[in-house]
């Protein structure tokens, strides 16, 4: 098979000795993996089968299918529709038109985009084109290592395979505003694969955003998941919000509506949704859209045990308010952005200094509307799951995640060196619960989740920028490969590549901020910023292995020796980042300014 943008061509080659039969099943539609009731749900629809003059057979589909089943109406009569032909020919070739508001248009992106003639492999070759043009161009990476290569740019692809643009046939209303789909969802994407789109797709970037502030105008909410036109499911917090911060202090402008993105980010953080979709494994609050633990939030000042997910939605919901500090404070809303930022540090209310762990002491743990912590195991999260106080992550791996405030986490923590010490045991083989990350050393640190990506570059803030190297390369290498699989775990649309990108490229973004802490890469490349800008990375170790380790930097022709840069600096207007590699780390950087903790009212350590 092969595709084109609404249209694609199968083509079935059927035995000799077996009749070539072909059913359309309209009915069709995707189950639950874990049996929780939020699978699809197939509604009504209707077929129909004409004939043109040649005695091809045109089959006219109209279906409607919900999506996250417990969210819309079902029909659970479990009817059948759809049908079956048979053909005389082995070799069957179909065409398929696909479109949410016409099946007259749909019709029509299958002649218009597969003239007569077409054959699978002018589509593939199409297809390339289309990939190479819009995507793989804009990095040149400068290596002739074959496997580096195809880790490389099978990760750009990964990345690059959702959301779907759908402007134009949104079947709920009309707009001439962008109109996006299929955000899986943004709790995977906002910490390494928004702030890539960004950089590799700057218009399709800015056309997401004004997406999403569209949804709130129609919908009520932005959405933290979306598919099938449809908000759901929001795994914490309201992580629109930290996009939408992301390209605000970016200077992300084009035809964004600031004004709209801002009202629609404090819809997020001021207005419980309602919970008119209750999920049958967390009936406690809305997890469609918003902040469904918002009361908690806004009335104890931390997220009680009354709600599932109390602990991941407290630490999300600090993030949130700082990206609402940081929009306010750049439209000079003095006072939201005063309110906000204290907002913002409400994840300390569930730091619980009593708890010890590995010799380690303090974490983020649960705690009753009475105001008294849980009795929790810093090394457990129960089913790490929707019912559960911690979504997919240990307390452990949830306490590092303030990175708005990490100069007040490292305080907490006892300090610089039992802020490093911390994060070597969170790395080191068999320190964390038997059977979790088996096929990983059984470390605390889980590389299939997106909550710990930032974890292995934290090493940073403590200055030590040749701890965050080696560890975040070992993660790399050891993981990401390429071929089956090559992910450590679920792609989570691109989350997982996107991850791999910056790590060879020598940089990871912190979200929300202009801040990039600076790694080392495995290669030179140029990026195409757009606009005849560039950004372009040298090393005199290209493709070496083994030196990873910075010796010099030099930013733009200036030497450079804080272990982290500003967007300005090599992404507004491009830039050169030249690196000088050795097998050994070095002094660099020890003397330079830490990143920035604009959350703390200590700034520096």
């Amino acid at each position: 098979m092969a595709a084109t943008e609404h249209a694609g061509m199968f083509s079935y080659q059927f035995p000799e000795d077996s009749q070539a039969n072909v059913v359309v099943n309209l009915s069709h539609y995707l189950s639950s993996s874990r049996g929780l009731g939020t699978e699809q749900h197939y509604v009504n629809g209707s077929i129909t089968i004409q004939h043109d003059d040649h005695n091809a057979r045109r089959i006219l589909v109209a279906r409607r299918i919900t999506m996250a089943g417990i969210w819309g109406p079902h029909d659970f009569n479990n009817r059948t529709v759809g049908a079956t032909f048979s053909f005389a020919d082995r070799n069957v070739t179909s065409r398929v038109g696909v479109l949410w508001i016409s099946i007259a248009k749909a019709c029509q992106f299958v002649d218009d985009k597969i003239t007569t003639g077409s054959t699978i492999d002018d589509l593939a070759a199409a297809a390339k084109d289309n990939w190479n043009a819009q995507i793989f161009s804009n990095i040149k990476a400068e290596t002739k290592d074959s496997e580096k290569l195809g880790l490389f740019y099978s990760s750009l692809y990964g990345m690059n395979l959702m959301p779907s643009n759908r402007t134009g046939e949104n079947p709920l209303w009309e707009s001439s505003e962008p109109y996006y789909d299929d955000i899986v969802t943004l709790w995977d994407l906002f910490r390494s694969a928004t702030p890539l789109i960004q950089i590799l797709q700057p218009v399709a970037y800015e056309e997401q955003i004004r997406s999403m502030i569209d949804i709130w105008r129609h919908d009520g909410y932005m959405p933290d998941g979306r598919s099938s036109n449809f908000n759901g499911r929001t795994q914490g917090g309201s992580n629109a919000d930290n996009v939408l911060a992301d390209a605000y202090v970016k200077d992300v402008v084009g035809g964004i509506d600031w004004s709209d993105g801002y009202r629609a980010m404090v819809k997020n953080a001021e207005v419980p949704p309602p919970n008119n979709h209750v999920d049958p494994a967390a009936r406690d609050s809305s997890d469609k859209e918003g902040r469904g633990a918002l009361p908690d939030w806004l009335a104890l000042h931390y997220v009680s045990t009354k709600y599932s997910r109390s602990v991941t939605r407290a630490v999300e919901y600090s993030a949130n308010d700082f990206a609402l500090y940081q929009v306010a404070k750049g439209m000079d809303m003095t006072e939201d952005a005063a309110k906000y930022l204290n907002r913002s540090r409400n994840w300390r209310n569930h730091w619980n200094p009593a708890v010890t762990a590995l010799r380690f002491s303090g974490f983020v743990m649960p705690r009753h509307e009475d105001g008294s912590f849980v009795n929790q195991d810093p090394l457990s999260c129960g089913g790490c799951y929707w019912p559960n106080a911690y979504y997919e992550a240990l307390p452990w791996e949830y306490t590092f995640n303030p990175v708005h405030d990490m100069a007040t986490l490292i305080d907490y923590m006892g300090g610089t060196e039992q802020f490093i010490n911390r994060l070597n045991v969170t790395f080191e083989p068999n320190k964390g619960p038997k059977g979790r990350t088996v096929a990983f050393g059984n470390t605390i640190f889980d590389p299939t989740n997106e909550v710990s990506f930032l974890t292995p570059y934290l090493y940073h803030y403590a200055g030590r920028q040749d701890l965050s190297v080696k560890t975040a390369r070992n993660l790399a290498e050891k993981n990401y490969k390429p071929g089956k699989s090559g992910l450590p775990g679920n792609s989570d649309s691109g989350a997982m590549q996107s991850w791999l990108l910056w790590n060879m490229a020598g940089l990871y973004p912190v979200t929300g901020q202009t801040t990039f802490l600076i790694g080392s890469p495995w290669f030179g490349m140029t990026i195409d910023l757009g606009e005849g800008k560039t950004l372009k990375i040298t090393t005199n170790q290209g493709g070496n292995d083994t030196a990873i380790y910075v010796q010099s930097l030099r930013i733009n022709g200036r030497k450079w020796n804080k272990n982290w840069l500003q967007w300005n600096d090599v992404f507004a207007n491009g830039g050169t980042l030249d690196f000088d590699l050795a097998e050994e780390p070095s002094g660099w950087s020890l003397d330079g300014e830490l990143p920035p903790s604009p959350a703390s009212e200590r700034q520096s350590l």
